[in-house]
């Protein structure tokens, strides 16, 4: 398949350069790889699949600065002690145990903002690292990551307790589900993106505990959706907001939307952050991945053949499959609906589009990668996914 998206590149570049004007500066560069093939893609694993992950990927020296990471100040939690956690089948699984690490950092917080770290995540690139990043930028938006809140996903009620998550990607195979009850009755619901509620809460559910995104994705979905009914971001009492830094303008953006001051500078000065967070939100609303999971979940889960091209410094999992992963390292129980399943060419790209849009693929996402893995966490029990 890496032969036809390659000849796709100069066909398409012209237009996606025309839509950079609109959509901003990260999908300037991405490169359409594919139409979707009209046969469907099953879960099996070609020969350079996931196998090929090494189990440890970085060596001693990434073993050294992984072991300082976790010297920092971790957030103190229950131990859940839940009887069907997806961490005993991991544990339990002879593959996947070789690829989970649940002593990966998951969030970054104030307590990181080390010397040691501040070198080590200073040479890798957004958004695995702080390379090129004004240091003062970095650290102004960290030192407000400072409350328990910022350190963990949720707290854990009781160590019985089995925490159930659901994550709602956008994928067309969600039109008709009706899954919205279901969704819904889950003890957390992760959002991401364009995720359009109104008029689809039969199947989408209304219940909203996490919101991922990243500045560029974020504000891309209110132009690319908005005539969808995606015109504002969701918002709530009990809602979380999960920055991905992918790129200077989260950490700028995050900085203002805790002090509730307009940007000051860079590709988003002048946006009021009450906007997409809502009027003076408490810092405790607001949650950070670490650069560190990042690049763990890259490196283990989710190593693309697109990284061996010189489309390398595009890709990046994407914000679905982050998110996902996020709930795979945070809950006990989680459900995957809206993802890329092998009959996807059945179903619109996204749920909300009143006349079919075929799935594209672009240089940024491997997602016959990511519909692989779901497809294998599905089969080992390790995850639910939503099928039809």
């Amino acid at each position: 398949m890496r032969p036809r998206w390659l000849r796709a590149v100069g066909i398409t570049i012209g237009a996606l350069t025309v839509c950079s004007l609109f959509y901003g500066h990260y999908y300037s560069s991405l490169v359409s790889v594919a139409r979707s093939p009209q046969g469907g893609v099953g879960y099996d694993l070609p020969s350079k699949g996931l196998e090929w992950i090494p189990a440890v990927p970085h060596g001693r020296e990434r073993n050294r600065e992984l072991a300082e990471t976790l010297r920092v100040q971790r957030p103190s939690k229950v131990p859940g002690t839940c009887p069907t956690s997806l961490q005993l089948r991991v544990k339990n699984d002879s593959y996947f145990k070789t690829i989970f690490n649940f002593e990966v950092p998951l969030l970054l917080w104030n307590s990181h903002l080390t010397e040691n770290n501040w070198d080590t995540l200073s040479k890798r690139p957004v958004p695995y690292g702080w390379k090129d990043l004004p240091r003062e930028d970095v650290a102004s938006a960290l030192k407000l990551l400072n409350d328990s809140a910022n350190k963990a996903m949720f707290e854990r009620q009781g160590p019985q307790k089995c925490i159930r998550c659901a994550v709602v990607g956008n994928g067309g195979i969600l039109n008709g589900s009706k899954k919205g009850k279901e969704i819904d009755g889950h003890d957390y619901v992760f959002r991401l993106n364009g995720a359009v509620i109104k008029g689809f809460e039969k199947d989408v559910g209304t219940k909203t505990s996490f919101y991922g995104f990243t500045v560029n994705t974020m504000k891309n979905s209110l132009i690319s959706y908005q005539e969808h009914g995606f015109t504002e971001t969701p918002k709530g009492k009990d809602l979380h907001y999960i920055f991905i830094p992918s790129d200077l303008r989260d950490y700028v953006m995050l900085r203002s939307g805790i002090l509730g001051v307009k940007v000051p500078s860079g590709y988003d000065e002048g946006d009021k952050p009450s906007e997409y967070f809502g009027p003076k939100p408490s810092p405790k609303k607001f949650k950070m991945l670490h650069p560190d999971f990042l690049l763990y979940t890259r490196d283990r889960f989710l190593k693309s053949d697109i990284l061996n091209t010189e489309y390398a410094s595009l890709y990046m999992p994407s914000t679905g499959g982050l998110m996902l992963l996020t709930a795979l390292h945070s809950c006990d129980q989680v459900s995957a609906y809206g993802f890329i399943t092998p009959d996807y060419n059945r179903y619109s790209d996204h749920y909300y589009e009143r006349q079919k849009v075929p799935l594209e693929f672009y240089a940024n996402h491997d997602m016959l990668m990511e519909m692989q893995l779901w497809g294998r966490l599905h089969d080992r029990g390790i995850i639910k996914l939503y099928k039809r």
